[in-house]
């Protein structure tokens, strides 16, 4: 299922974005009753951002990648704030070594944090704060793309961290288009996940080996579940439509692509072949599982302070179990 827009005011949404509403349960989390995906029309990226975009990525030890960044686009963005966004865009102060000879690990794993990073020193991070009833226990964290939560997306599926740091949710819209990724070749490399594999966007071989083989988009093997949600006090009920991560489930075999959202294949930095992962049109868009060992991908750097009623440095919490837990995924509990 395509994702075609972002997140508008509900109901369940109380007092000003970013701030909890009070009553709420402990953890710092806003409340919302919501239960239904609603696309709306993205924040146009009309303009400048603040800063001049820096990045560095260069070889450092025997096997890590130092990368240097900012943080800053090198691109158009939305208005922040904005209605569903109270922070400014600043620049940040990432230095963090990356492994530059990945290996796979024994399973997927998932980890708390931005899934990579991108080649012009923007944060990959899909995940969102948002929970059901403002509890993470009860294991309904809503879709940051799933439009039932407002938190004033731009046109590149970005939006401010309370620190200050942009990051993209989806695919980046304009990031793309300046690197020429497009249905006539395979997509460029556009960044590096945290366990060092690299990361590709939408468009590879036919055959994973084959370059001769044709291009290809590249379909995800998640799908939405049938059927509807459980009830209180079990689930927000209704319909699996995408508002909720849990809506969704992995098929082996269902689309191009593993669980992680990658698969081994050649690609043109890599003609003797790598395991590589891919942004898709559909979910989960950007990955949630790691198919080799992360490191932290730390959001803290030199932007402002956390916005009203925000935690510093992110805007969603850790999964619940901790970092390094069970998959940002998982199924809603069972009573």
């Amino acid at each position: 299922m395509a994702l075609t827009g972002i997140l508008s005011w509900t109901a369940a949404q109380q007092g000003p974005p970013g701030r909890d509403r009070r009553g709420g349960p402990p953890g710092g989390f806003r409340q919302h009753t919501a239960n239904a995906s609603s696309p709306i029309q993205l924040v146009p990226a009309t303009r400048q951002p603040p800063a001049r975009s820096e990045s560095t990525f260069q070889k450092t030890g025997a096997s890590g990648l130092e990368v240097r960044a900012n943080g800053i686009p090198d691109h158009r963005v939305g208005a922040f704030p904005n209605r569903g966004n109270p922070n400014s865009i600043t620049e940040q102060g990432y230095d963090i070594v990356i492994p530059s000879d990945p290996r796979p690990a024994p399973r997927a794993t998932s980890q708390f944090g931005p899934f990579g990073i991108a080649l012009n020193g923007v944060m990959l991070d899909p995940g969102a704060a948002e929970y059901w009833q403002g509890d993470p226990s009860l294991g309904w964290t809503y879709e940051a793309l799933g439009g039932a939560v407002a938190l004033g997306i731009d046109e590149n599926h970005a939006h401010v961290q309370p620190t200050g740091a942009y990051h993209y949710h989806g695919l980046p819209t304009l990031y793309l288009k300046q690197l020429g990724v497009g249905a006539d070749r395979h997509s460029a490399q556009i960044g590096w996940a945290a366990d060092g594999f690299p990361i590709y966007a939408l468009y590879g071989y036919r055959e994973a080996k084959n370059p001769a083989s044709g291009i290809v988009k590249l379909q995800s093997s998640y799908r939405l579940k049938s059927g509807k949600r459980p009830t209180e006090p079990d689930g927000p009920g209704g319909t699996y439509d995408g508002a909720f991560v849990q809506d969704y489930e992995y098929v082996e075999g269902g689309g191009d692509l593993d669980e992680c959202n990658g698969r081994f294949c050649v690609t043109p930095e890599y003609p003797e072949g790598t395991y590589a992962y891919f942004l898709t049109e559909a979910w989960p868009v950007i990955p949630r599982l790691f198919r080799g060992t992360p490191v932290p991908l730390r959001e803290e750097g030199r932007g402002g302070g956390p916005g009203p009623g925000g935690p510093p440095g992110r805007d969603f919490g850790p999964p619940p179990g901790g970092p390094g837990g069970r998959p940002p995924f998982p199924p809603p509990p069972q009573h």
